[in-house]
């Protein structure tokens, strides 16, 4: 019997002994092996002690935040390590931002790092106001290039009415015969299979400044087929701004589709502080009445587009060259400089929102020998040439190599706070990523708007102005346009959701750009993780490209 207890007690012993050995083992080879270690933990990333803002509009609540596989898996108390753990005490842990107005589209095919829309906050960016930089039916090769080679941010695109017109018509004002608008709408069908959010419309610019009202809805029928967004850069944001916000409404309204006002603003000094809530009004109204309209906006008072714009329309008239034909004859200069005083059908008067020639400043000559005029305005550069600001204009934009790019101070900061308060309004920077950071760019639009507007508003219209709340500002650049744009499972700090987010510092986020120097990178945030990657790590891009596109 003693023989058999002592068999027991020695096998029990061994079993110990082997268990503790296993045990000693285990913890040399991950002590040397920190990579194995990172692998045993529970959760790819773990947030502590953060104050967590769910992206609703909710006030913000003190919890750790646990991601896997791309996604929230726990908010509160969490036990389990984290492969990367982030201390975020004192900081604001709040869903990544959306930008509602960007224009990456053609740069995020060279450069998909997008790394001064991250060093904003902005995990989310959703482009096209001029469309797609494919025709329709390159859009799925278009999507899958950017899968392929990679993209640090989400990325969802409209499709531009205009490019449907383009390809049947070309640069003609004419309006499509029933044949021709039957092959328009089978583009933008193509489109919205491809994967496009919806349908664009850019009514200053030509060709898009010829549709009509009926053939802008017919068009925009198609898109509400399938969920899409009609989303507009309205007729006028001047003195018309109201009438200009009824006709994309009509569209919307008889289309049967969402609207979103592109950049909503007042651009005309005797409407400032009158116009804007005049436009609550019609947009409130439209609301009550079961459609489905907003808008989004940028935190500047000066806009930006190119220096063609302040040419009246007909003289774009097939195309570029066509248009740098007519300002080489002075009898179309002396017809185009009358309009410009006068008007002229189917132009918004953009020198007039400026308030004339001192407001419009040359910041993209796209020609060396012109780059000394840069940051001047056209009136202080036609005083230094001794001419007329007209025939500065048309000549730089004659002699310019691609776009020549303008700013255009038009706008109130009244106004901007007035729009802020709006419940239906969102944040877009109308703006698009660079290539790389501190290089000038062809394509990079030199406007502070590019480095600095999400961080703005929070910066300057919560913590400076007390326009906003913290969670109210944070709701309409997370929760709200991702319910806009139907974004399913983005916008909120959720268990189950995708796992973009934002940790910024209260009270160092600053936005840095200014007019002189638009391109200086903000401050105060920290760290960013799109689909549960981080992307940038104590204020510096990893690298990592996890992005999606957004069909």
């Amino acid at each position: 019997m003693r023989s058999l207890m002592q068999k027991t007690i020695t096998k029990k012993m061994r079993t110990a002994h082997n268990i503790l050995v296993v045990a000693v083992m285990t913890f040399v080879t991950i002590a040397a092996n920190p990579l194995q270690a990172q692998n045993a933990a529970e959760y790819d990333v773990v947030i502590r002690n953060g104050r967590v803002l769910d992206g609703a509009g909710n006030p913000w609540i003190l919890a750790d935040v646990a991601i896997h596989q791309g996604r929230f898996v726990r908010i509160g108390r969490v036990t389990g390590r984290g492969a990367r753990e982030i201390d975020a005490r004192g900081r604001y842990v709040s869903p990544g931002w959306i930008d509602m107005m960007d224009q990456s589209g053609s740069v995020l095919r060279r450069s998909g790092l997008a790394e001064n829309k991250l060093l904003q906050g902005v995990t989310t960016a959703i482009g096209g106001e001029g469309g797609t930089p494919v025709p329709a039916s390159g859009i799925v090769e278009y999507f899958t290039a950017l899968e392929q080679q990679g993209i640090s941010i989400n990325f969802g695109t409209y499709y531009s009415q205009a490019q449907t017109r383009v390809a049947v018509l070309g640069p003609s004002p004419r309006a499509p015969s029933a044949t021709e608008l039957d092959r328009m709408k089978a583009s933008m069908d193509t489109a919205m299979r491809a994967g496009a959010m919806g349908m664009t419309s850019a009514l200053i610019y030509a060709p898009s400044s010829c549709a009509t009202t009926s053939e802008l809805i017919e068009v925009a029928r198609v898109a509400a087929r399938y969920g899409g967004v009609y989303a507009s850069h309205i007729r006028g944001e001047g003195a018309e701004v109201v009438q200009s916000v009824r006709e994309a409404i009509e569209i919307g309204e008889r289309a049967g589709l969402p609207v979103e006002v592109f950049h909503l603003k007042v651009a005309h000094q005797p409407g400032w502080g009158i116009l804007m809530d005049s436009v609550r009004q019609v947009v409130d109204a439209a609301r009550s009445r079961n459609v489905d309209v907003a808008a989004d906006l940028y935190v500047y008072t000066a806009g930006g587009t190119g220096l063609e714009a302040t040419i009246p329309t007909w003289a774009h008239e097939g195309g570029r060259d066509s248009l740098r034909q007519r300002l080489a004859d002075p009898v179309v200069r002396t017809r185009l400089k009358g309009e410009m005083r006068t008007g002229s059908p189917g132009w918004w008067n953009i020198i007039e929102a400026a308030g004339g020639w001192n407001g419009v400043v040359l910041v993209g000559a796209q020609n060396p020998a012109n780059a000394k005029w840069e940051n001047k305005s056209i009136a202080r550069i036609a005083e230094e040439q001794g001419r007329e600001p007209a025939d500065v204009a048309f000549d730089l934009v004659a002699q310019g190599n691609g776009r020549v790019m303008a700013v255009y101070h038009m706008m109130s900061e009244q106004d901007i706070e007035t729009a802020l308060r709006f419940p239906w309004t969102s944040i877009g920077s109308d703006a698009g990523a660079v290539a790389q950071i501190g290089v000038a760019d062809a394509g990079q639009f030199p406007h502070p708007r590019g480095f600095g507007n999400a961080p703005r508003v929070i910066a300057r219209y919560v913590r400076e102005r007390k326009v906003l709340s913290l969670e109210e500002a944070v709701r309409k650049m997370t929760s709200w346009p991702a319910t806009r744009m139907r974004l399913a499972d983005r916008g909120v700090i959720r268990e189950g959701a995708w796992a973009d987010v934002t940790i910024f510092d209260y009270e160092t986020l600053t936005d840095a750009a200014t007019y002189d120097q638009p391109t200086a990178l903000p401050k105060g945030v920290e760290y960013v993780l799109v689909n549960g990657v981080l992307v940038i790590d104590a204020g510096r891009h990893t690298g990592a490209r996890p992005g999606k596109v957004l069909r």
